[in-house]
């Protein structure tokens, strides 16, 4: 089986007559951490679109596993493996944490609406699984002490780590998170930076993010694709990154 898991070629999206990606090609390797950084209205946040679903690219494919595809809908993406955070943690702010994390593995249910609505074992047996995950996700993301409590009531910081909860219970493939340490301290940042570490490990996964905070992405990743006005203009290692001077034109100011 390759190693390389996504594939991006000439890949474009257009708003209004404006490019919001422009011919973006790209790879991410399995079991990698990539990172996408760039100014505001670079194109990050779209492009997580395209790969999960929300919005169909008006040219260029996608290749996800070995499967080409020009659009693949948000239900269809979950089913294969495709997991995804968003910039601002869509929880259902009235529910618990353990019925927050619940709900992301819905859409993974096998069961009828007869099986659901009678009890019947495959319902039964299908509730105790979902539950053992959710209860496992929790645990392994240090939520144990949360999971009673109803989410709206929590600090920020834990409300993006349910968030996370929420599509790790799935056990994604490719996880796809828009910036999930937005707002949080440093010392908020480096825990869930070891805990996106974590289940890379843990989990076998492959990361791909979106973080403003050049630290984070510096100590946090192993590739970063950088987008500028939705064109690609730079791609590598993080410190190759770092010291491109094109990239530092672009986005990371001139060097001292």
């Amino acid at each position: 089986m390759s190693d390389t898991i996504l594939e991006l070629t000439d890949v474009s999206l257009t708003f209004k007559g404006i490019k919001a990606i422009n011919g973006l090609s790209f790879a991410v390797q399995r079991g990698e951490i990539c990172a996408l950084i760039g100014p505001n209205g670079a194109g990050k946040s779209s492009l997580l679109n395209i790969l999960n679903g929300v919005y169909r690219a008006e040219s260029g494919t996608v290749v996800f596993e070995g499967e080409r595809f020009g659009r693949i809908r948000p239900g269809s993406a979950a089913r294969r493996g495709i997991g995804r955070t968003f910039q601002h943690a869509a929880l259902f702010g009235p529910l618990s944490v353990l019925d927050n994390v619940l709900a992301g593995l819905a859409r993974h249910s096998r069961t009828t609406l007869v099986e659901h609505a009678f009890g019947l074992p495959r319902d039964a047996a299908e509730t105790r699984r979902f539950l053992q995950a959710a209860e496992e996700i929790l645990a392994f993301l240090d939520l144990a002490s949360y999971r009673d409590r109803i989410v709206s009531t929590l600090p920020y910081g834990i409300q993006k780590r349910v968030d996370l909860a929420r599509a790790l219970a799935a056990r994604p493939k490719l996880l796809l998170l828009d910036e999930p340490m937005a707002g949080m301290n440093g010392e908020e940042k480096r825990a869930m930076g070891g805990f996106i570490e974590a289940a890379r490990d843990t989990f076998g996964l492959t990361v791909v993010l979106i973080e403003h905070d050049i630290g984070v992405v510096m100590s946090l990743s192993d590739h970063v694709v950088v987008l500028d006005y939705g064109r690609k203009v730079g791609d590598g290692p993080p410190e190759a990154v770092r010291n491109d001077p094109v990239v530092i034109a672009a986005y990371l100011g001139k060097p001292h």
